[in-house]
């Protein structure tokens, strides 16, 4: 039983703390060099940082329309929910309007018959005049940053959200690779909070508000399970990363709860002693990165809504965000020990060609865009770009970063067990690639909304 497993775990972390540093052990600042220098013989590659870069609610077929002249599998129509053929056109990131994307929206979206998504239901409840806003892709002008990523470097097109919803439930699995909502349930969650007295949304984590509950989901069956506080006890990669003394941060926009903060609705991080690693702004990624301290592992969040990539903010600016890490760290002392893995966090509502594997009734869900940025990242021949067609999902991440640490691939027992490792994006055998700058838009941290309260 996964409470079990989580009694056993929770018990090894009290005597990890009781007992302290072994004796003899020397105690090293976070991210400093001779730390990094003393566990680099035991790194299997030689990559000794990786960085999760975790923007908004785009698909493939959405964000990298242009890869398709590239050999990527992308779509130019799509079927609508009359079953009538539509051709994609140009829509702005910066349109008006958001899509659904929590889990009601993925049932019908998906259209599931006979076992398998039709992939004809993204409009199904849109009144007539509006039935045509999925079905768009980005104006190469508003996302050549992200191109000239995924041209110079690693492009996955067949890349899947692990969960069937939105952002809060995506968050815990790119920390945890579930979203189980232990010690209440093994159900997963598969919605943003609410106030359980009135419906309302409202923020995500330890620090909600008393009647704040999240709705779950039994994989198995696909039942309703019971609907407890957004507060969880459960394992994070992050606890691995301790045990094996590898330094990490979580880069956020401020601190408490959020559906974007993953650490907030996890209790061991929430009020124990690796909430210091819990940074806000984001944007300190960059003074990190020049001032010696990048840690070993990073997620990053968007600097703020406006930066975010998310339909609705009327911004097409999350590709400087992007660009301004990628640049800050390809232009720095760790850009050859570097791997940078620039992914989406669910498919916003948008459509998506690609029908996913369903493994039960809760994953996988839709395809989102994985771009991997590093100098060992694999070239396509007499291409800088690569573009691997090998089935991914947010467990891949988790695996590529616990086989890089030398944390046994599967520790988290969840879908970190059954995801592939990356291993097609990369070659180590290569000379490490130099870096070419990005060019983009400047970044402007504090424009526009903060907002990331969303999933309809």
């Amino acid at each position: 039983m996964k409470y079990a497993a989580l009694l056993c775990f929770a018990l090894a972390l009290v005597v990890v703390a009781c007992a302290g540093p072994q004796q003899g052990t020397p105690s090293l600042p976070l991210g400093s060099e001779r730390s990094l220098a003393m566990r680099h013989n035991a790194f299997p590659t030689p990559i000794q940082h990786v960085v999760i870069i975790f923007q908004e609610n785009r698909t493939p077929d959405y964000l990298f329309h242009f890869m398709l002249q590239y050999g990527a599998n992308i779509a130019t129509t799509a079927t609508d929910s009359q079953g009538d053929i539509v051709q994609l056109k140009p829509i702005s990131l910066k349109a008006a309007y958001d899509l659904g994307h929590g889990h009601g929206s993925f049932v019908d979206d998906c259209d599931l018959q006979s076992g398998t998504c039709q992939m004809n239901g993204f409009d199904k409840n849109l009144p007539l005049k509006y039935h045509l806003r999925p079905f768009g892709y980005a104006p190469q002008t508003e996302i050549q940053p992200y191109l000239d990523m995924a041209t110079q470097y690693v492009f996955a097109d067949n890349m899947f959200q692990t969960n069937e919803a939105g952002s809060f439930p995506a968050h815990q699995y790119i920390m945890s690779g579930d979203s189980s909502a232990e010690p209440t349930t093994a159900d997963n969650v598969d919605s943003d909070p609410y106030i359980s007295t009135n419906g309302h949304k409202t923020s995500a984590g330890c620090d909600s508000p008393p009647l704040a509950v999240v709705n779950t989901i039994d994989p198995v069956t696909g039942s309703p399970g019971p609907s407890p506080f957004p507060c969880f006890e459960r394992p994070s990669l992050t606890d691995y990363l301790d045990m094996h003394g590898v330094s990490w941060k979580y880069y956020q926009n401020g601190l408490g709860p959020g559906l974007w903060h993953a650490p907030d609705a996890i209790h061991h991080i929430r009020y124990g002693p690796d909430y210091i690693h819990v940074i806000t702004p984001p944007q300190t990624i960059l003074s990190d990165v020049t001032s010696g301290k990048l840690p070993g592992m990073s997620w990053v969040m968007p600097a703020d809504g406006y930066h975010s990539d998310h339909s609705g903010n009327k911004s097409a600016a999350g590709p400087s965000w992007v660009a301004a890490v990628v640049n800050a760290i390809g232009q720095s002392k760790y850009w050859n020990n570097t791997a940078i893995l620039l992914t989406w966090d669910d498919w916003g509502g948008w459509y998506d060609h690609v029908p996913p594997q369903l493994f039960n009734s809760y994953e996988l869900g839709f395809r989102v865009p994985l771009v991997v940025i590093s100098p060992y990242a694999k070239m396509g021949g007499s291409r800088e770009g690569y573009i691997s067609h090998v089935q991914y999902e947010f467990g891949s991440l988790l695996a590529f970063a616990e086989e890089t640490f030398g944390i046994k691939k599967g520790v988290l027992n969840s879908t970190d067990v059954r995801a592939n490792d990356l291993s097609d994006a990369f070659n180590f055998s290569q000379s490490p690639r130099p870096f070419a700058t990005i060019s983009a838009p400047p970044f402007v941290p504090g424009q526009g909304s903060l907002r990331d309260e969303e999933d309809p």
